[in-house]
C-alpha cells in the first residue's frame, strides 16, 4: 500500500510538471508572438510605407507578374479593324503646369550672308520654325534700395521771414528704424527658416556667398523685433475671431527646446495647434508653444469656444466646458493598420483586415457626401454611416484577441474612444477625422526633425508663436 502511495504521488507531481511545463511553453509562444509583432511593427515603420490605403504587395505583384498572370497563349489574336475620327487635341500636363508662367521667346536666325540655298546658292525664305522649351531659373538678387527724401523750403519766407517753413516728402515706414531690414529681406529670411527649414547659421553663410555680411545675431534681431511689431497684433486679431467658430481642430506636437529656465534640454516642450474646420471660407490656423502638455493649455487659448472640437484621444482636451469632442476615425484605423503590418504573407483575411475595409467604408461615403450642405450630410449620415459604424463596435465586441497584442490594443483604443468617435453624427459640420489639424502641423514636425532645436528666452518664445502662426495664416 505505501508504495502503491508513492506511485500516486510520484504520478501526480509528474502531471503537476507537466501542466506547469505547458502553461509555461503557451506563455513564451505569446511573448514570441508578441515581440514578432513589435519587430515586424518596428520594421514596417522603418522601412515600409506610410500610407494606410492598404497593403501594396498586391500591386508589386501585379507590377512584376502581370503579363504572366494575364495572358492567355491559347486564345486567338482579335481581329483588327480601323477607326478614323476627329477630335479637339489634348493640351498637355506639362503645357497645364506651366501655363501660369511668363514666357520669354528667343529667337534664333541665319544671317543674311548664310541664307543661301545649299544647292543652287538662291536665296533663303523663312518657311516657319520649330521649338523646344526650358525652365529656367533667375536666382535671388540682392540690392540697396535707397530712400531719398527730398526736402523743400520756400524761397520767399527765406528773404523776407524769419521763419522758413521745411517740407518733407512722404516716405513708407522702415520696418525697423534706423535698420537695413526691408519687408522682402524679413519674409525672405522668415521663410526660409520657418518654411525651408534653413537655420539662420546657414542663411548667414548663403548672403555670404552673395558678397553681404549679414550675422545670426542681426537675423535674430530682425525677426524678432518685426514679429513683435508687425505679427503679433495679427495674431492677437485672429486669436480672438478664432473661438467665434463653431467647429475647431486641435492638436499638438513636441518640440525640443535647449537652454529654457526650469527644464533640461532633452525634455520635451509642445507646439499646439488650432485651426477651422471646412465649414468655413476663411481659414485660421494657429500655433502656440508651451513647455508642457498639459490641459489647461486648451482652456485657456479656447475660452470662450463653445461648439464642436476635433482632436485625437488625448484626455486633455476633456476639461473644456460646454465642447463637444469628436474622436478621429483615421488614429483608430491607423492602429488597426500596424495589427495588420505584424502578420504574415500568407494570413491576409484577419480581423484587422476586416477592421480596416469597415472603417474604409465610411471613409467612402464620407468622400460621396463632399458637396452636401450640412443638413443633406447629417441626415445622409444617419441613414447610411451611422448603422455601420454601430455595427462596426458591435463586432469588435465579439473579437477573442490577446490584450497586449497589435489587434488586442487597437480594439481597446477603439472601444473606449466609441462615445468621441460616434460624436460626428452629432452635426453635419463635423469630420469623420483630425486629418486637417495633422495635415497642418506635419510641416512643423518634419522641419522640427532637422533642425528645430530651439534656443528660447521669454521674448524668443512669443516671437516663435507669431513668426510660425504668421507663415500659416498667409498660406
Amino acid at each position: 500500500m505505501g508504495s502503491c502511495e508513492n506511485c500516486r504521488q510520484i504520478e501526480a507531481e509528474k502531471d503537476a510538471r507537466i501542466r506547469t511545463l505547458e502553461q509555461r511553453q503557451t506563455e513564451m509562444e505569446a511573448l514570441l508572438k508578441f515581440y514578432e509583432g513589435q519587430f515586424k511593427l518596428s520594421k514596417a515603420r522603418q522601412f515600409g510605407p506610410s500610407s494606410e490605403k492598404g497593403d501594396i504587395s498586391e500591386q508589386i505583384g501585379l507590377l512584376f507578374d502581370e503579363a504572366e498572370n494575364t495572358a492567355d497563349q491559347t486564345a486567338p489574336e482579335p481581329e483588327l479593324e480601323q477607326i478614323t475620327y476627329t477630335r479637339r487635341k489634348r493640351v498637355g500636363k506639362r503645357e497645364d503646369d506651366l501655363s501660369g508662367l511668363p514666357v520669354e521667346v528667343i529667337e534664333h536666325t541665319l544671317p543674311e550672308e548664310e541664307r543661301v540655298c545649299p544647292e543652287c546658292e538662291g536665296p533663303l525664305h523663312q518657311m516657319g520654325h520649330d521649338s523646344r522649351k526650358e525652365l529656367a531659373i533667375i536666382p535671388a538678387k540682392v540690392k540697396i534700395v535707397e530712400h531719398r527724401r527730398a526736402v523743400y523750403s520756400c524761397r520767399n519766407c527765406e528773404k523776407n521771414s524769419d521763419h522758413v517753413p521745411i517740407v518733407k516728402a512722404t516716405t513708407p515706414r522702415p520696418m525697423i528704424k534706423g535698420s537695413l531690414a526691408s519687408p522682402s529681406a524679413v519674409s525672405h529670411i522668415m521663410t526660409q527658416k520657418y518654411v525651408m527649414c534653413a537655420p539662420l547659421y546657414r542663411q548667414a553663410q548663403d548672403w555670404k556667398r552673395q558678397g553681404v555680411a549679414l550675422s545670426r545675431q542681426t537675423m535674430a534681431n530682425w525677426v524678432i523685433r518685426c514679429a513683435d511689431d508687425w505679427l503679433l497684433p495679427l495674431y492677437e486679431r485672429l486669436r480672438k475671431r478664432l473661438p467665434q467658430s463653431v467647429v475647431l481642430h486641435a492638436d499638438e506636437s513636441t518640440v525640443q527646446v535647449l537652454k529654457e529656465p526650469g527644464k533640461p534640454a532633452t525634455s520635451k516642450s509642445f507646439m499646439w495647434l488650432y485651426r477651422t474646420s471646412g465649414d468655413t471660407n476663411q481659414h485660421i490656423v494657429l500655433f502656440e508653444y508651451q513647455p508642457s502638455r498639459a490641459g489647461e493649455h486648451p482652456r485657456r487659448f479656447l475660452e470662450g469656444f463653445k461648439g464642436i472640437l476635433h482632436t485625437d484621444a488625448y484626455a486633455g482636451y476633456n476639461g473644456l466646458l460646454d465642447v463637444t469632442i469628436v474622436g478621429c476615425w483615421a488614429h483608430m484605423r491607423r492602429r488597426f493598420t500596424n495589427a495588420q503590418k505584424v502578420v504574415s504573407i500568407d494570413e491576409k483575411e484577419t480581423s484587422a483586415a476586416e477592421a480596416i475595409k469597415r472603417i474604409g467604408w465610411l471613409f467612402h461615403l464620407e468622400g460621396r457626401w463632399g458637396n452636401l450642405t450640412p443638413k443633406e450630410r447629417y441626415k445622409r449620415r444617419l441613414e447610411e454611416s451611422k448603422p455601420k459604424a454601430e455595427a462596426f463596435f458591435a463586432w469588435l465586441g465579439t473579437l477573442k484577441v490577446l490584450p497586449k497584442s497589435p489587434m488586442g490594443k487597437a480594439v481597446q483604443y477603439a472601444l473606449e474612444q466609441k462615445w468621441r468617435l460616434m460624436n460626428v453624427y452629432l452635426d453635419g459640420r463635423a469630420e469623420l477625422s483630425n486629418n486637417r489639424a495633422e495635415n497642418a502641423i506635419r510641416p512643423f514636425a518634419v522641419g522640427r526633425n532637422y533642425v528645430l532645436n530651439i534656443s528660447m528666452c521669454s521674448r524668443k518664445r512669443k516671437f516663435f508663436n507669431i513668426a510660425v502662426s504668421g507663415y500659416t495664416m498667409s498660406a
